[in-house]
């Protein structure tokens, strides 16, 4: 154990001991002398320097100083002990040295040199405690302490630095919990299914594919298992459909080539992003054809469905019945001019295609024609009776333009939709006479769900039916939390549950649904075919971190409105928010622990911050409102309040001064405000972690520590004695002239934005 005060280096500790001597010396025999530090000028080596301004007397040894200000030049056993013993202890800066030494102390106080040297050379070591009687006494008396008073003020009291040895110290009760391979749930845990809308395949996910679905769900996902809930996160690449069939006969390769592609090209995207799925997966799968299969027939038997020849649009021109969303026109409801034969993108509503006026062939622009064709149809009908039941209950945890889309269709009323296609690349329609035909892909798509979650089990060598069924056949145990733009809305709270209800199976039924609205592109829309916008590979090619890109996604998550990508808003969040209010408040208090503490945290008294509890009750409040957004899905929200906690800990480093003087002159605050800090950067850490994994990571590297469980109320999780590593910079700023080179490259006027 190191001898010293505040932690003082030797240097510091010795000079302090002479300046004690002098300074207690002069206040009690109050000389005309002068008494002063040497100046580097002066090339001397001692500390001190007495000097007779009249005769240009000079002195340089301390303990000389004090006999000459005395008249005393008596050499008693104290001083011999001190020059020959304790002064030599002081040298090693070591406490088991002076524990050596047998001191003899006086048996009462006299304000002599013998007794002022031994004072000023113990101070150190019994400054602040009572163990020893005479000690206490000699600096209770008043000429002493004005002489102590004056030597702590002249003494630059450099501290101590205790080593760095990457030690660490913290509660390991308050940590994230490693995840199992095989994620199960659990009868004594809450248990949380979470899906995102299954991406298209034929197609790069543009930013508002993105945080309209899996983004969001990742933020929720990465909240949830943070707060240690037993939770899922299941997607994949829809992959059956017309628009597959069509896509590859143009790229003139196969449907299952064309999906191999860009089912890779997605998971890059996703990769690249950080979305952490637990697994993702694909609907071209053995499994998804024996489970939507399942699903269908028991529909069948169960008499929700029912045969009829319909008319259809076919088009002539490249020999095919045409998908509804592959007939494009007039919405008959609005006027919209390119409402797709499923439904209008302006005004919400389903659509058939034989609705649309002047219609037209997506794919080659072609006017088609009208054919019959025989189809089963899924009697919605009939099931709106017991889905009403349902929706009236579950809504309740919906977003609000959920519950308005899917009352609205209700209030319609529901009639037969048809669930087969004339189509090869599908699900295959398990009914004797529909051979050439198969599953239409918005019945097929959401069973893609449930087979997915059963492939995640087979890939880790689980081929029985009863771990998936534990997620989707659990109502009482499982949460079910869904993601997606508003446009999928009425496939997951009507026809999905609708068919669900239908087998008569008891299933895991949507509990919370978060839907978004759209987001625009500098004021218009994204357009891969016009190179207008952002999509998933070109956000890599800025070369800005995807922490970036998801700080300023979920900014701007159009929740309850459209909202706009602005390049002058992108790079002014990641200046003004990220680099100047979360940087700055990271770096600043890692720098001053590692420049002053050596990364070492320090002891610490919450005492010595004034309003103290007033500031941890503003900390708690924010934390508190943040919990309750993250747990209602309104993640933009708890985004804002994760922010505001960290602008509260730059406040807190302002209104406490962290600076040198703080360091040296008010130690114990310091301290205290380093562990305090510290702690605030770890909890921060915590709260942007559903948002910024990366930053996270890098944040908890910098401190030398595991994950923390994002907590209900702020306290020291992080001890003293603990070590952290050295600063790194979290963000970079982003020159403003990136706005128009990013504006051209990606608003229609280059062509290597595509």
């Amino acid at each position: 154990m190191s001898l010293n005060l505040y932690g003082c280096n030797k240097n510091t500790l010795l000079a302090l001991v002479d300046n004690l001597k002098l300074s207690i010396a002069a206040s009690i025999y109050e000389p005309t002398l002068k008494i002063k530090l040497p100046e580097p000028q002066d090339n001397i080596n001692h500390d001190v320097l007495l000097q007779d301004k009249k005769t240009g007397f000079e002195l340089f040894e301390p303990n000389a100083i004090v006999k000459y200000l005395a008249n005393d030049y008596t050499t008693n056993e104290y001083i011999k002990l001190e020059e020959k013993q304790i002064y030599k202890a002081l040298l090693t800066n070591k406490k088991e040295s002076l524990s050596k030494i047998q001191i003899s102390f006086p048996s009462k106080v006299e304000l002599i040199p013998s007794q002022i040297i031994l004072f000023a050379s113990l101070y150190p070591i019994y400054n602040g405690t009572t163990e020893n009687k005479w000690f206490v006494e000699f600096a209770s008396n008043e000429k002493v302490a004005e002489g102590i008073k004056s030597a702590l003020s002249i003494t630059k009291l450099e501290r101590e630095k205790e080593t760095n040895t990457g030690a660490q110290n913290y509660n390991k009760d308050i940590l994230v919990k490693s995840q199992a391979e095989r994620i199960i749930p659990k009868s004594n845990e809450r248990n949380i299914l979470i899906t995102s809308a299954l991406p298209y395949v034929n197609n790069v996910p543009h930013l508002g594919n993105i945080i309209g679905s899996v983004l969001s769900a990742d933020i929720y996902s990465r909240y949830v298992k943070n707060r240690n809930y037993n939770a899922i996160y299941i997607c994949g690449t829809d992959e059956y459909g017309t628009a597959t069939e069509t896509k590859a006969l143009e790229d003139g390769v196969t449907p299952q080539q064309l999906c191999d592609k860009y089912h890779k090209i997605h998971k890059e995207v996703y990769d690249w992003f950080d979305i952490e799925f637990d697994y993702f997966g694909r609907t071209t799968t053995e499994l998804q054809t024996e489970i939507a299969q399942d699903i269908f027939t028991k529909l069948y038997n169960n008499k929700f469905m029912e045969e009829k020849t319909t008319e259809q649009l076919y088009c002539e021109k490249h020999n095919s019945f045409l998908a509804d969303r592959f007939v494009e026109g007039i919405c008959p409801k609005c006027g919209y001019e390119d409402a797709r034969g499923d439904q209008c993108d302006k005004c919400g509503n389903l659509l058939d295609p034989l609705e649309l006026i002047e219609p037209r062939c997506k794919v080659d622009g072609a006017k088609p024609v009208v054919k019959q064709s025989t189809h089963i149809y899924l009697k919605l009908n009939d099931l709106e009776k017991p889905l009403q039941e349902w929706v009236i209950k579950a809504s309740e945890e919906w977003s609000k333009n959920s519950k308005t889309i899917t009352n609205s269709w209700l209030k319609q009323g529901l009639e037969p939709r048809c669930i087969t296609r004339d189509l090869k690349w599908g699900t295959p329609v398990p009914l004797e006479g529909y051979e050439n035909k198969v599953l239409y892909v918005w019945f097929d798509a959401t069973i893609g769900y449930v087979s997915i979650t059963a492939n995640y089990f087979k890939d880790n060598k689980d081929t029985s039916t009863e771990n998936w069924q534990k997620w989707w056949k659990n109502p009482k145990n499982v949460e079910l939390y869904q993601f997606m733009g508003k446009d999928n809305v009425p496939f997951h709270t009507v026809v999905f549950p609708a068919s669900l209800i239908g087998t008569g199976d008891e299933w895991t039924k949507l509990h919370h649904i978060s839907t978004t609205e759209y987001l625009q592109y500098e004021g218009g829309k994204f357009s891969k075919s016009r190179n207008i916008g952002v999509f998933g590979n070109n956000a890599k090619n800025t070369g800005i971190n995807s922490s970036v890109w998801r700080y300023y996604l979920s900014s701007i998550r159009p929740e309850s409105n459209d909202s706009q990508f602005s390049w002058n808003e992108f790079v002014g969040k990641n200046n003004s928010e990220l680099l100047a209010n979360l940087g700055n408040f990271v770096n600043r208090i890692v720098k001053f622990l590692n420049s002053k503490y050596n990364g070492v945290l320090p002891n610490y008294n919450i005492e010595t911050i004034p309003n103290y509890s007033d500031f941890v009750n503003e900390i708690n409040d924010l934390l508190s409102q943040y919990n309750k957004n993250m747990e209602n899905v309104q993640l933009r929200k708890g985004l804002e309040l994760a922010m505001s906690i960290s602008s509260k800990g730059n406040q807190f480093l302002q209104d406490n001064k962290l600076d040198n003087s703080l360091y040296n002159d008010h130690p114990e605050k310091s301290d205290t405000v380093m562990v305090v800090g510290i702690n605030l950067v770890y909890l921060i850490g915590s709260l942007i972690s559903p948002f910024m994994p990366s930053t996270t990571t890098k944040i908890n590297e910098i401190l030398n520590i595991p994950s923390l469980s994002i907590p209900d109320k702020f306290d020291i999780f992080i001890s003293p004695g603990h070590n952290i590593g050295k600063a790194q910079y979290l963000f970079s700023r982003i020159d403003d002239k990136k706005i128009e080179e990013w504006r051209k490259l990606y608003g229609g006027g280059s062509s290597e934005g595509k």
